[in-house]
């Protein structure tokens, strides 16, 4: 009997996997994905490419680097969406969907006043309607957040983490790519002028808004919301700052006092180390083998995009195949394996091909891990009334190894050379896994198991 059931056992996993795909809340958070991913090249590259064409010198340019500060900072905020709620909207939509469609709102109208601007008669202008995008966008960011960790399940939490990351990709090479063939289109193919081609195109972007917006609108509100909105109204009375504090204060102390809190920080610092490490100096050790910056750019948003589809979506299967901590084991050793195929670059030199393999293998491990670890990172923030904070204090912690970490690696690259120094990225990789291993045994992830007293 057990020898004739054991063959569909795999089959009932792969239909399993791929059915989660098409639930209603994992499509809900795929579409909140791409209007996630769609505005951050706005007030990026795109934007540079606009400011660039239009004659603005390059000092001024350098100074659009600001722009993606909200970005950082956004943890600062946060507790406004977990203490407040939005005047008409949250009535209307509930909780977190009126902040969804608040947020959505003023992502639409900052895109459009950015369009509205120029960048060479009025860059100060520019760059504060840029300011606008990216806070905007950091705070839906915040929400989408927050919504995703509320709506779905334990067992839905990595694969709709895996389509959200696909359409961020999608939406985000929309933003660059699409922006600029929509802004050509604008000026040879309609004969518009070239500053109203980039009013178009921007106006073009403000809509695809409109995705997001709908998806929002057609969301059901999180049954964790109903708990929430109780306990907002029993501090009714209380002025809307104080209830802001409180939350902040709240939230940090709900998570320090936990058990291994410093530990479990410093895993969330350390797990993607040996990823920004190798990401920060990828590109200059392409350049510096010879190959053109076409060659890179064409393996990146072909192949690379490719890989990097694929890996999340691997990713997410893992997670529904094996526990946590087991999915945490193989996202931590691909991601930090896969730098030894740059080692190898380093030492076979301009080889086109094995360069694609490359880039394809440290992309595609690279989202296995990342939706791995964001699944990981959603579980520790199971108290609806702290779950926006929370979850954006946990990510601008998981930015400290790409933000300042990482600041050293040119130093390292030119000290050991490049195929020792994409070794030492991969052995970067293994304080996150010694603190995983002590995590594990100290029972940390039987823990998370348990629900939230909340």
């Amino acid at each position: 009997m057990k020898v004739a059931a054991a063959p569909d056992t795999p089959q009932s996993t792969w239909a399993e996997t791929l059915s989660v795909y098409l639930r209603p809340r994992v499509l809900i958070v795929m579409f909140l994905g791409f209007s996630s991913g769609l505005p951050l090249a706005l007030s990026g590259s795109t934007l540079q490419v606009w400011a660039a064409e239009s004659g603005v010198n390059l000092r001024t340019i350098g100074l659009f680097a600001i722009v993606g500060t909200p970005y950082t900072i956004k943890f600062l905020w946060a507790p406004l969406v977990d203490a407040l709620d939005v005047p008409v909207l949250s009535r209307l939509l509930g909780r977190r969907r009126g902040w969804l469609v608040f947020s959505q709102i003023l992502l639409m109208i900052a895109i459009v006043l950015l369009a509205l601007c120029d960048p060479k008669l009025g860059p100060g202008l520019v760059i504060a309607a840029a300011l606008m995008v990216a806070t905007a966008s950091a705070t839906q960011d915040i929400v989408i957040d927050a919504f995703r960790v509320e709506s779905l399940p334990e067992n839905e939490q990595a694969a709709g983490m895996a389509s959200y990351v696909a359409a961020y990709r999608v939406a985000n090479l929309l933003s660059t790519a699409g922006a600029l063939y929509i802004v050509t289109g604008f000026e040879t193919g309609l004969g518009f002028p070239r500053s109203a081609a980039w009013t178009a195109g921007y106006i073009a972007m403000a809509l695809f808004v409109v995705i997001g917006l709908g998806a929002a609108i057609l969301a059901t509100e999180p049954e964790k919301s109903a708990a929430v909105l109780a306990e907002h109204a029993r501090h009714a009375g209380e002025s809307r700052l104080a209830r802001v504090i409180a939350t902040a204060r709240a939230a940090l102390a709900d998570f320090l006092l936990r058990d291994m809190a410093v530990v479990v920080l410093a895993f969330v610092v350390l797990f993607k180390l040996t990823d920004a490490l190798a990401g920060a100096m990828t590109a200059a050790f392409v350049i510096d083998l010879g190959f053109s910056r076409i060659d890179y750019a064409n393996i990146i948003k072909g192949v690379g995009f490719a890989a990097t589809l694929i890996g999340g979506f691997a990713g997410g299967y893992v997670a529904r195949a094996y526990p946590l901590v087991t999915s945490l084991w193989i996202g931590g050793i691909l991601q930090a394996a896969a730098n030894f195929a740059f080692t190898w670059q380093a030492v076979v030199g301009k080889d086109v091909w094995w360069l694609t393999f490359a880039i394809s293998i440290e992309n595609f491990t690279s989202a296995i891990g990342t939706v791995i670890f964001v699944g990981y990172l959603s579980a520790l923030c199971k108290n609806p009334l702290h779950t926006a904070t929370q979850f954006a204090l946990l990510t601008a912690l998981s930015a400290v190894g790409r933000t300042y970490l990482s600041a050293s690696a040119g130093y390292v690259a030119e000290a050991a050379g490049w195929a020792w120094f994409f070794a030492i990225c991969a052995f970067a990789g293994i304080p996150g896994l010694l603190l995983l291993a002590w995590l594990q045994l100290r029972g940390h992830f039987e823990a998370l198991k348990k629900p939230s007293a909340a």
